[in-house]
């Protein structure tokens, strides 16, 4: 059995290439403020957050909504 290469149309590859640009945009952010905020403002251990902010928009979104004390 083979598989074909299919590629995409220029509009689709530069939309993925925008969407991966905004995904790691959010997670540096993430990463970013994690860094640079206090060990007393985040909930749990900061170091446990890392792991969590390389899971694509789920990861920074969990931090930003359940990792860091408002």
């Amino acid at each position: 059995m083979t598989h074909k290469h299919r590629e995409l149309s220029a509009p689709v590859g530069a939309g993925l290439a925008v969407f991966d640009i905004l995904q790691a945009a959010f997670a540096f952010l993430a990463a970013w403020d994690l860094w640079h905020r206090p060990a007393a403002e985040v909930k749990g251990p900061k170091a446990a957050w890392v792991p969590v902010l390389l899971v694509k928009w789920i990861g920074p979104a969990a931090y930003f909504l359940f990792g860091v004390k408002y």
